[in-house]
């Protein structure tokens, strides 16, 4: 579907545009669709000079089943969302980009990372030690550590509402 254009002065057409904050996370949104998980659908893009350098999303690492098939441990437990991590079959989609970017010799020093959701504080202390600059989310998750740990180590991080151009 084209967006609403306006028309320049010889009379032709044109597109409005999405930001580069709108594209990229629309990426990150197409990418949460192929997440696995019962729970929360999450993408994550990094990108680096407008450039994509890696994707991922939530559910089981390969060639484990995915929860999809199999159910989920955190439900049969009933287990809060935001506790406990390590009880969990998936990796989340931050995860997966920073070890797509890993599997293929990709350096994140200075990149930005677009995700549906905000960090977990483990993905947060990931966040750091690859040397990502800047967190572009578009919903809160309920991790006030993540949150306290991205501002320590100057990790910008912003909520993406509205129109915004980067």
């Amino acid at each position: 579907m084209r967006k609403a254009g306006r028309t320049t002065d010889d009379g032709r057409r044109t597109t409005k545009r999405p930001s580069w904050d709108e594209y990229f996370m629309g990426i990150a949104e197409l990418v949460s669709k192929r997440s696995t998980c019962l729970r929360r659908n999450v993408g994550a893009v990094l990108v680096k000079d407008r450039r994509i350098l890696a994707t991922g999303y939530n559910g089981a690492p390969s060639k484990i089943a995915h929860c999809s098939i199999i159910g989920c441990i955190r439900e049969k437990l009933k287990i809060p969302s935001g506790e406990r991590h390590e009880l969990c079959r998936g990796l989340h989609g931050e995860q997966n980009a920073l070890l797509q970017a890993a599997l293929h010799g990709t350096s994140l020093k200075g990149a930005s990372l677009y995700s549906t959701i905000q960090p977990c504080i483990i993905c947060a202390k990931m966040i750091i030690n690859a040397g990502i600059k800047e967190v572009i989310i578009k919903g809160s998750y309920p991790d006030s550590m993540s949150k306290e740990f991205l501002r320590k180590a100057n990790v910008r991080m912003r909520m993406l509402t509205g129109r915004h151009k980067t």
